[in-house]
This record gives C-alpha cells, structure tokens and sequence, in this order.
C-alpha cells in the first residue's frame, strides 16, 4: 500500500524541495512536537519507491509502517494526541487511505466515525460536493445523517498534498451544520502548498516532506 497522491499531481523527485511550512499560521503544533524517535522510526519505516506509478515519481509507501504493530498504534495515537481536548464527538476520514488512519484515531478519541466515499458508494441519502481538479473534476459524498448540527469533528486522512480533498471534505462537514475543529494527516507534502487550501483551519501534520 502506498501513501496516494492528489490525482493531478505528481509527487516525485523532480518536484523541488521547499522549507517545512510555517506551521505557527495554520497549526496549533508543529511536527516536531511528537517525540523525535518517534518521528524517526516513522520516517524510518516509510519506503520510498523511484519511479513508480510513473517515472520521475518519488512515491511515499506506508505499507512497513502498517505492517508494524506498535509503531502504526503510536502514529495514529500521535495524530490524535493534539486534538485530545478538542471534544472531538466524529472523526471524518476521507476514502480510501484515511479510513486506515481514520478508524483508530476515532477510538483514540471515543469519537464516532464517519467515512466520506465517491460518488455512488453510500447506500443511504447522501450530501455531495465535486471540487475542481486540474483536469477533471471530483465528487466526494457523506450520509446526510452522518452528524447533527453542532457536531465538533476531526478530518482525518493520509497525506496532504494540493489541499483539494480535504478542503471539499471541510465543506461537505459544514454543510451537515457541524464543526471542523482541525485537520490531522501523517503525511504533509509541503512544497504543494496544500494549506493555502484550508486557509485559517488548524492542520496537524507528523511528517512534512
């Protein structure tokens, strides 16, 4: 399993490195917050892939990480460490990555649980949103009962590249009158810029590349 990237974006060696994000704007704690060993194995543990879907691309596999017990537990406890006091009451993760994060950081939370799909995958009545991609469009859906209003939520996925994803999923969530109390990703590409996207919203990243 790999870490996906935005599907209009390649995330590859050529691309060219940039300063770790500012991260005092946007992010209530830096990445460097989480214990340094930590941040070490995790980093450790992630594979990188040359030239793979296509050439030139640096892609990010997470499948060691997963694959280990105790350090998967410790990065999805880390990705929820920061928003322990936040009165997260459901934890939104975004199909098909952020579910893998998603899922743990919600029992972390003793949040619920709400996975948001492509279009055509939810079998209940659904609220949508499509988002403009670069040559293409998307189109993201979350059951309309998903969240009472007043609902505090968490938006939970596996990297932040362009921001798109998770700033449509940030909407679908108000659209349902809740609350976006943060973002929390393990993986933040931040020569893609993606918090632009999300504006004035608090972003937890572990690892910025």
């Amino acid at each position: 399993m790999s870490i996906r990237r935005a599907p209009h974006t390649p995330v590859g060696t050529s691309s060219p490195p940039s300063p770790r994000a500012d991260h005092s704007t946007h992010s209530g704690t830096p990445p460097s917050a989480a214990a340094p060993q930590l941040l070490a194995a995790l980093r450790a543990a992630i594979r990188d892939v040359p030239d793979f879907p296509t050439p030139g691309i640096m892609f990010k596999d997470v499948a060691p990480l997963l694959a280990d017990a105790a350090l998967f537990r410790q990065a999805t406890d880390a990705m929820a460490a920061p928003f322990a006091d936040g009165g997260i009451t459901h934890v939104v993760a975004v199909e098909a990555r952020g579910f893998i994060f998603g899922a743990p950081v919600a029992q972390r939370l003793c949040a619920g649980f709400v996975p948001v799909r492509k279009a055509g995958k939810l079998p209940w009545q659904t609220e949508r949103i499509e988002y403009a991609l670069e040559y293409a469009s998307g189109i993201l859906e979350i059951h309309r009962d998903a969240c009472v209003p007043g609902s505090r939520v968490l938006v939970v996925d596996d990297v932040l590249a362009t921001g798109g994803t998770a700033a449509a999923t940030g909407a679908l969530v108000e659209r349902l009158g809740a609350q976006v109390v943060g973002f929390a990703v393990l993986i933040e590409l931040s020569f893609l810029h993606g918090r632009a996207a999300l504006r004035d919203r608090r972003v937890e990243a572990l690892l910025a590349y």
